[in-house]
């Protein structure tokens, strides 16, 4: 049995306290109203443009608002004020460095795409000059990546067959190009980052593993020297394909000429991670490859013996591919729909190799102004014979580990494009097919990351389940299958845990004003007469919102029937920790008010802890906020209990 203070000085004291807990509920009931749903739109778009800066009321306030959004759209505006002389001599042997890989695996990758190989090199120009001028972060290296252009090859023809039609193939290229960048811009002007981190982390792993091997094995075409190859990209298809094309069509030479380079790119792989001095080996050993095979092929003429060579590699800078744009065919859907599918895979690799070199050199990257960066710099390519580009992982770590300053080595390693286009493009006539499909297998091993995978096994199942499925439809279905099996198993996980969240019973620390999971900390001690409950969801909604209240109300009666209580010990006040609740819709408003009634029919009361901005705002709207009382709404845990507990004392001693 509770008694209210003898003294003056403690019930002056205690008026005190109610007053001030008073005054804060009241600035959380009269908080203002939340920005509207255009006004974040707005905001949101602005944010992706401008740069922060303070608030000028003078007169030249909008040039320098105009000057903000110049330099939030071309970072380069910033950061080249600052350039140093001293800078560009890294830039530089940083850009010529990049290129000697550049050139070669661009070539690669342009086969890889079913396309001519200098599309692949015009990737490597206007792209990476684009990223220079609107991209912030300085190491990362754009031109043409194995995984999209294996995408491409692997959607595209079978809406157009390139040995068919190469030039209509070309056309749908450059169409899926545009849209790739169309939605990354989008998705960057709008902050719609959240869409490509459907595509997890674990997801990631597994499907650039899976991809990994299906590329390899795509490889072994141009290995072996065949002509006759399977469309198809599983690994069934490809294996009976190489295994029925073997015993009519295979050429030796070009099988020994591929192996032995491929075995040197390793070699020269494995030295370049042994001793980070040499660092320059690996890097310039596919161009090595192409300088001494190309020379081999030429001086012995064994493309007379069955060697496959490049043949023609048309020269010259980037022709407009304006007028290529198909808006108007049959195809348009589906390139909208591999657009889509492209770009998120290419800003997820984009930005995943940004952040992990930022974070190295302790600098943030804003991943919604790579997406526009992205987004422009390949529809800028869809106008000039180029298809999607992306940041690659390996040229970036060279363009890392051979001292880049800025971004300025990407302009380096195009003008060096460039110069090879003009200059060198007839040299690499007899360059063996065998060669550039060595070079792309040589890059593939730092794709598929072993430990990584068991990591995510060790640490959470059902992100390794995402990460097995990604890997498995890839290997044995397709690349789209593979993106949605990932995405399912991801989405899954998430829709998983909203509409099944946790409702975890609370209980003060010892000694403290804290109060946590009573599960996780043991030692918290429970109220009497109170039942602290903190809702684990960030929006209470249709999804949830029925089975919270159930949840709630099946937890206040294990409670009840659990234990033997005596009238001072049953439950009276339910109090509800909103803080990790943002936001509600008109389904958790019915399911609180319902709570609300069915606890007064129990005798019981309903109170409500730090509610959010949005969820304080819509339950004033409905009338639950006048319902409850505001001596039903409290700011901290710790507040609520002691207001409860001195209203149960003051009612118990009556």
């Amino acid at each position: 049995m509770g008694s209210l203070p003898h003294t003056a000085a403690e019930a002056q004291q205690l008026d005190l306290e109610d007053s001030s807990r008073t005054e804060r509920v009241q600035w959380l009931i009269n908080s203002p109203e939340p920005p509207s749903l255009w006004q974040e739109l707005v905001g949101t778009v602005k944010g992706s443009l401008l740069t922060p800066g303070k608030k000028n009321s003078s007169s030249n306030a909008k040039g320098k608002h105009a000057m903000s959004f110049l330099r939030g759209l071309f970072p380069i505006l910033s950061w080249g004020r600052n350039y140093k002389a001293s800078f560009f001599k890294h830039d530089l042997m940083a850009g010529l460095t990049l290129a000697s890989l550049s050139i070669p695996q661009s070539i690669g990758y342009a086969n890889l795409a079913k396309l001519d190989p200098q599309y692949g090199l015009y990737t490597s120009v206007v792209p990476p000059l684009i990223y220079a001028v609107m991209g912030s972060s300085r190491e990362i290296a754009i031109g043409p990546v194995a995984v999209v252009s294996m995408l491409l090859s692997s959607m595209i023809p079978g809406l157009v067959d390139p040995a068919i039609d190469p030039i209509g193939y070309t056309s749908l290229v450059f169409t899926v190009t545009f849209f790739a960048g169309t939605f990354q811009a989008i998705f960057g002007l709008f902050r719609l980052g959240f869409l490509v981190d459907f595509l997890s982390h674990a997801a990631v792993v597994g499907f650039m593993a899976g991809a990994a091997i299906v590329i390899g094995l795509q490889q072994l075409k141009g290995l072996f020297g065949l002509s006759h190859f399977t469309t198809k990209t599983d690994v069934v298809s490809v294996l009976t394909s190489v295994s029925k094309s073997v015993k009519h069509e295979w050429y030796p030479l070009n099988f020994v000429l591929g192996l032995s380079f491929l075995v040197f790119l390793l070699v020269a792989r494995f030295i370049g991670k042994r001793n980070k001095k040499l660092f320059w080996f690996p890097a310039i050993a596919p161009l090595l490859s192409v300088i001494l095979s190309t020379l081999i092929v030429y001086l012995t003429r064994a493309d007379n013996h069955g060697v496959k060579i490049v043949k023609h590699l048309k020269g010259g800078l980037n022709p407009s591919s304006v007028h290529r744009l198909q808006f108007n065919g049959t195809h348009v859907a589906e390139a909208a729909k591999i657009g889509l599918i492209s770009a998120i895979v290419a800003l997820t690799e984009a930005i995943a190799v940004g952040r992990s070199f930022a974070s190295i050199n302790g600098y943030h990257l804003d991943g919604n102004k790579e997406m526009l960066a992205m987004g422009f710099m390949n529809l800028a390519g869809s106008l000039t014979s180029c298809y999607v580009a992306t940041g690659s992982f390996s040229r970036t770590a060279v363009n890392f580990s051979a001292g880049c300053k800025t971004v300025v080595s990407n302009i380096v390693m195009a003008i060096t494009v460039i110069l090879a286009l003009e200059l060198f493009t007839r040299l690499l006539y007899y360059t063996p097919v065998a060669i550039l499909a060595s070079i792309i297998m040589s890059a593939l091993p730092g794709l598929i990351d072993i430990n990584e995978a068991y990591r995510i096994w060790k640490v959470d199942k059902l992100d390794f389940l995402a990460c097995l499925g990604a890997f498995i439809g890839v290997l044995f279905k397709s690349v789209e299958i593979g993106l949605l099996v990932a995405v399912a198993i991801s989405f899954a996980k998430v829709l998983l845990n909203s509409i099944r969240p946790a409702v975890e019973q609370l209980g003060r620390l010892p000694r403290t004003d804290i109060f946590c999971e009573v599960d996780q900390y043991p030692m918290a001690v429970k109220t009497p007469g109170l039942f602290t409950l903190r809702i684990n969801s960030s929006l209470l909604c249709f999804a949830n919102a029925n089975f919270l209240r159930e949840r709630i109300l099946k937890l206040l009666t294990q409670d009840e029937n659990g234990t033997e209580e005596t009238a001072k010990d049953r439950v009276q006040i339910l109090i509800l920790d909103m803080t990790n609740v943002m936001n509600i819709d008109t389904s958790g408003i019915l399911a609180l008010e319902e709570l609300h009634t069915e606890l007064v029919s129990l005798g019981m009361k309903l109170v409500m802890v730090n509610l959010r901005w949005q969820v304080i705002h819509k339950l004033k709207l409905s009338k639950l906020v006048e319902k409850i009382g505001a001596d039903g709404i409290f700011l901290t845990v710790a507040e609520a209990v002691d207001a409860c507990l001195a209203s149960k004392l003051a009612i118990n001693s009556l």
